[in-house]
């Protein structure tokens, strides 16, 4: 995965281990999640399908987008499409993916960047591979997250964050056996450079075969580990044993202070480490209502958020991509 990589673990800060006192966080249910197609085409995993949204809080979905090799012609992206209530994270693994809105935000994340979108009152948006990786084809993998927005924040302006790659926060493991990349809240005195609404914390860590995570964690945030690739287990139950984990299971973890991640000793030559994206924040613990691109508090903003779009109330689609456009009134 080219993702930040760092070539020797050992020049990065060390995070600590769980002492007297702490928890490691209980695995409380683990799914695997199914397969499907999104926008035009692209294929992904649903990992949060089967979780109740109430141990999601504060976010309500996460696609795995590929991991796929395209042949030319192939690569697809997403119609133009409007979003209201909520944030979209964009974390882009392998290959390269163009982002517009009609606000005339928008830009070109590749290898480990993130886009953050907040659509907040509502915007219309388009996610595409550029004209010219269609043609020649290539790898695809990313990840996209939505976060909720609270009550008080659902109506802010929209607005988009570029996070490059080289801005991430970066430790490691006690033993130096794994590469943590902070992009957003912060893992014992790493920060990542993403501006939250909600507090909360997201995560790629690369771990080492046989090797072992101990990230501390906040209580009072909630925790999800979902498999990238590579397998190996999370928590510690009785015996010192964690609960499997193999490339597409999440798991929901209960109460405490760290999350512990371990690889295991033996992966395939294509898959040499285990990666895994952990994320947890707050809970807003107030009522959703969701439909298709919209994620408010009531059924009536829903259908308020149907109408406005109907009605070009959102935006309209530029004529150019990346030239803003004015919101109709009325």
């Amino acid at each position: 995965m080219p993702a930040v990589t760092v070539d020797d673990l050992t020049v990065l800060g060390r995070l600590t281990t769980p002492g007297l006192g702490d928890t490691v966080r209980p695995v409380r249910q683990v799914i695997e999640a199914p397969t499907g197609y999104e926008g035009e085409g692209f294929p992904v995993r649903r990992a949060f399908a089967g979780v109740d949204l109430a141990d999601l809080d504060p976010f309500v979905h996460l696609d795995q987008m590929g991991e796929v090799e395209y042949a030319p012609g192939e690569p697809k992206g997403t119609p133009w499409h409007p979003h209201r209530g909520f944030e979209t994270v964009t974390y882009m693994i392998d290959g390269v993916f163009d982002h517009h809105d009609s606000n005339g935000g928008g830009g070109t994340i590749t290898n480990g960047d993130t886009q953050w979108m907040t659509a907040g009152s509502g915007l219309l948006h388009i996610e595409t591979p550029p004209e010219w990786l269609v043609a020649s084809g290539g790898l695809f993998h990313g990840l996209q997250l939505w976060v909720n927005l609270p009550r008080d924040s659902k109506m802010t302006a929209p607005r988009y964050q570029d996070i490059r790659s080289s801005q991430v926060g970066l430790a490691t493991s006690a033993d130096a056996g794994a590469l943590v990349r902070v992009i957003a809240g912060q893992v014992g005195a790493v920060a990542g450079p993403g501006s939250t609404y909600t507090p909360m914390t997201m995560v790629h860590a690369s771990i080492n075969a046989g090797a072992r995570l101990d990230m501390p964690w906040d209580p009072a945030y909630n925790a999800l580990v979902y498999v990238l690739s590579g397998q190996g287990s999370v928590g510690l139950e009785s015996g010192g044993a964690g609960v499997p984990l193999k490339a597409g299971n999440l798991a929901v973890l209960g109460a405490g202070d760290f999350v512990t991640v371990t690889a295991a000793k033996n992966h395939d030559s294509r898959t040499p480490d285990l990666d895994v994206i952990v994320i947890g924040g707050q809970p807003i613990r107030e009522p959703i209502a969701w439909a298709g691109p919209f994620v408010m508090n009531t059924k009536a903003e829903v259908m308020q958020a149907y109408e406005d779009f109907s009605k070009g109330r959102l935006g309209t689609i530029p004529a150019v991509h990346g030239a803003p456009t004015t919101l109709q009134e009325g």
